[in-house]
């Protein structure tokens, strides 16, 4: 075996909008996910890893670069600000390094033009394509989010309407009556995250052994539209459904941030298809529909899951760092809320995360003493330290060989959990930031011109339905929160 092969493959398997509580191994009811079960049971299973960003771009260049969205300066879905191609990130660096990095799913690194779509046509996508290729990526294959493969012909577009199916489902996206949730109009095997699942193990399968590989699997789902094909509700327990929890009055006041989402107005993306963009306006029935839909396209991911776990172990031995994550939550109807935007709720920014490393994985300084701790030995765990996405980068790159070949604002999860991890989280967006310490969450948003701030105690209100802001109890903790934002912004906070 060559020093090239000798390094494991590194496999990085995310969803988009997946909560965390919507897996059975963090104690989800809904839906049984056996395969991303047994990878937290025979891995290292995170209980507070937090998201850089609760929006898609900010939080994948994130991922893929292991900076603060600030530092990158990729940090809206909708300003011209995309991850700029000479930037150090996984891809460059890791293929640089000898790998063969290949893609198979969403990137999203870049904005979409939105304001250029149209509903009776998919227009072309291929500066995306070539966009996408100069980061870095070896072999891409792009299906660059649900709605983005009905609006433009992505790799999965393309192959969709050779198929003759991408008519149907461009028809279901446009249905304004539908408000986002139907049962995907084709066969299941045609089903975005289907697609991504078959090609990242054709990617895997068909990998030389003259070289490493690095494949980021990037699944779409369950992001809205909630579309799961239909034979994936059988596997939904109803029971377990619910239609979220909630508190009447908890918006009543204008400065909370989701007021306008709620009551009318817009601003979270589930009131952009509510009736009179107000959330409250959708049903119970819609709810569960919503919920179900869901948890049944959860489902088709964890087979999907299976099948790439199945691939990488009949491939590369146990030679390979697997690791599986999400760029954000979903409110899922909890506060009568769906989508993500200016969420600074648990349900969207503590994500799900899970780590399964070589058998010869590289040591972590133990807390405390000069002796190195495996990431293979924290196998069979569940780690309680926070952590933050931006630690993946830094683990990977250990992982390969190359620890400090670009700069990241984090360190392998290894060793933020053999040191207790960080003292504080953050996310950021556009003119909105969230600072945590795991007791306390700070939130500072702008609607309109409008500063808002929201103060949750996670310990007295765990769903954080009361905005703690203006409570003189309080002024301690928040002044405690506003000084590690400032500090994250003048550089002066450790990762």
């Amino acid at each position: 075996m060559s020093v090239a092969t000798d390094r494991p493959a590194i496999i990085l398997i995310t969803c988009d909008e997946l909560r965390a509580d919507a897996l059975s191994c963090y104690g989800g009811r809904a839906v049984e996910t056996p395969h991303l079960d047994r990878l937290a049971h025979e891995g290292v299973r995170f209980t507070r890893a937090y998201t850089a960003s609760p929006w898609c771009l900010p939080s994948r260049a994130s991922i893929i670069t292991g900076l603060y969205p600030h530092n990158h300066r990729a940090y809206s879905n909708f300003r011209d600000c995309r991850l700029e191609p000479e930037r150090p990130n996984l891809y460059n660096v890791l293929r640089g390094a000898g790998y063969r990095t290949a893609h198979a799913g969403k990137c999203h690194y870049a904005p979409v033009p939105y304001g250029e779509t149209k509903a009776d046509r998919t227009l072309p996508y291929e500066a995306f394509h070539d966009y996408y290729g100069s980061l870095g990526i070896d072999d891409l294959d792009l299906q660059d989010d649900k709605q983005v493969s009905v609006w433009f012909r992505d790799d999965y577009a393309r192959e969709l309407d050779e198929a003759g199916h991408l008519a149907a489902y461009r028809a279901a996206v446009w249905d304004r009556s539908a408000s986002k949730v139907f049962d995907f109009p084709a066969p299941a095997e045609w089903h975005p995250d289907a697609w991504v699942g078959r090609k990242a193990v054709e990617r895997i399968r068909g990998h030389a052994a003259d070289q490493p590989l690095f494949l980021w699997a990037s699944f779409s789902g369950p992001h809205f539209p909630f579309d799961a094909p239909a034979e994936y509700h059988a596997r939904v327990r109803d029971e377990h459904v619910g239609t979220g929890v909630y508190r009447e009055g908890e918006f009543d006041d204008p400065r909370r941030i989701h007021h306008t989402s709620y009551h009318g107005g817009g601003g979270i993306e589930g009131a952009g298809s509510a009736p009179e963009r107000a959330c409250k306006n959708y049903s119970d029935d819609y709810w569960q529909r919503l919920r179900r839909t869901y948890f049944a396209n959860v489902a088709l991911i964890d087979d999907q899951v299976g099948e790439v776990l199945r691939a990488v172990e009949e491939q590369f031995g146990d030679n390979a760092l697997v690791l599986f994550t999400t760029d954000h939550g979903e409110m899922l109807g909890n506060h009568r809320l769906w989508g993500k935007n200016n969420c600074a709720y648990e349900d969207v920014w503590n994500v799900p995360l899970l780590a399964r490393y070589p058998a010869a994985s590289p040591p972590a300084a133990a807390a405390g003493t000069e002796q190195p701790v495996p990431g293979a030995a924290l196998h069979g765990t569940s780690v309680d330290s926070r952590v933050m996405l931006t630690d993946l980068a830094p683990t990977c790159l250990r992982a390969a060989g190359v620890e400090g070949a670009m700069p990241t604002d984090g360190l392998p999860l290894e060793e933020q959990a053999t040191r207790g991890g960080r003292a504080f989280v953050f996310a950021e967006g556009e003119q909105f930031l969230v600072v945590g310490d795991g007791h306390t969450t700070y939130v500072t948003a702008h609607r309109r011109g409008e500063a808002l701030r929201e103060l949750f105690d996670l310990d007295a209100d765990p769903h954080q339905f009361e905005n703690m802001i203006d409570r003189p109890e309080y002024a301690a903790r928040r002044l405690r929160l506003h000084e590690a934002a400032e500090q994250l912004f003048t550089g002066a906070l450790l990762a």
